[in-house]
């Protein structure tokens, strides 16, 4: 029988995020990016969802004392990278009966940074919580860079895909046939322009475009920054979307403009959002853009609550809410991590 990938807003019994921690690059803000993190979980939790929250060892207690005891949050013991969940968490594909979880290889989005540790966190601590067996493809690709609808209707970035530090020289064909052995999709579609200053993974879709359940497409836009000088390219992207998908709405999100102490461009965008059940979390920034941006994604899920999360902090780190999540559709984990989770915050053990 077919497998396909979910959409996101299938109904979500889950999300994972891996725990903000000390000694690594996080250390500068440490304090106010565990604050985001804790008010992320209660954001999960009001949309119906619990935490499968990666942790290190050392931090479990400290995790313990800052998260509410009734939280609906599993700590998962874990050795872990980074935190940027989205790109080595599982993806899930179903039958229409059974999930399965899928994990692709994670290198550092095309060996940039060490991620040996992330790319063993599903066989190490995740698939154990399954129903399923784990499938593990031989190829690396990241879920960031995946978007996909209920039809089966892929979209993906060329620049980030035709990193020949990922998978060599594997064309936009052998990719579109990978996706169809490998996640069921009906159709994939590429994008060639767009991409956001300070992206470090050659730009994710999920910074670019997210797709509507009611053929809807949200793109992160540059049209309120003329002088921008994202202002050209993400103009393209947004007429590529038009030509690509004529079918769809187009919902063009304002882009905010944020630096670092160095001056550095941060890529915030405000597509980098989290579909969980009837709700979407937003990120916003402190940034004159955030009501407007709040307003289009409202009109471009109108049957949908439409909560903002504060992420000023995540963006420091050149990333933000959706690269810190991943989804777990429901019955994709065990009855009894499923009862443990629902009992408060509790730690696992294998």
């Amino acid at each position: 029988m077919t497998t396909r990938l979910l959409p996101e807003w299938h109904p979500a019994e889950a999300i994972v995020l891996a725990w903000p921690a000390a000694h690594t690059d996080w250390a500068p803000w440490l304090d106010d990016a565990q604050n985001t993190y804790v008010n992320l979980i209660t954001a999960i939790n009001n949309a119906g969802a619990g935490v499968l929250l990666l942790c290190r060892h050392q931090d479990i207690s400290a995790v313990k004392q800052r998260i509410p005891a009734d939280a609906r949050v599993l700590l998962i013991p874990a050795q872990y990278n980074d935190t940027w969940a989205r790109d080595y968490a599982f993806l899930t594909c179903s039958d229409g009966q059974k999930h399965y979880p899928v994990e692709f290889v994670f290198n550092g989005w095309g060996q940039k940074f060490d991620a040996s540790l992330d790319n063993q966190v599903n066989q190490t601590y995740l698939a154990n919580l399954c129903r399923e067996k784990l499938t593990s493809i031989d190829c690396v690709c990241e879920g960031g860079a995946l978007e996909i609808d209920a039809a089966g209707h892929l979209l993906s970035t060329t620049l980030c895909l035709t990193n020949p530090l990922r998978n060599g020289e594997l064309s936009k064909a052998d990719y579109a046939t990978l996706f169809i052995d490998s996640l069921g999709v009906s159709k994939t579609t590429l994008l060639d322009e767009g991409h956001l200053e300070g992206d470090d993974t050659d730009g994710h879709i999920d910074t670019l475009a997210r797709f509507t359940p009611t053929n809807g497409l949200v793109v992160q836009s540059a049209y309120n920054r003329p002088e921008d000088s994202h202002f050209a390219g993400l103009s393209a992207l947004v007429e590529e979307c038009r030509k690509c998908l004529p079918e769809h709405e187009i919902f063009e999100l304002p882009l905010p403009a944020m630096f670092n102490t160095d001056q550095e461009r941060l890529p915030a965008s405000y597509a980098n959002f989290l579909i969980c059940n009837d709700t979407v979390l937003c990120p916003v920034y402190g940034q004159p853009e955030d009501d407007i941006a709040i307003a289009i994604i409202t009109s471009a899920y109108p049957r949908y609550q439409i909560v903002a999360v504060d992420c000023a902090v995540l963006v420091q780190q050149f990333g933000s809410l959706h690269c810190v999540t991943m989804q777990i559709p429901k019955g994709t984990l065990r009855d009894a991590v499923i009862d443990q989770l629902n009992r408060g915050v509790s730690e696992y053990a294998r």
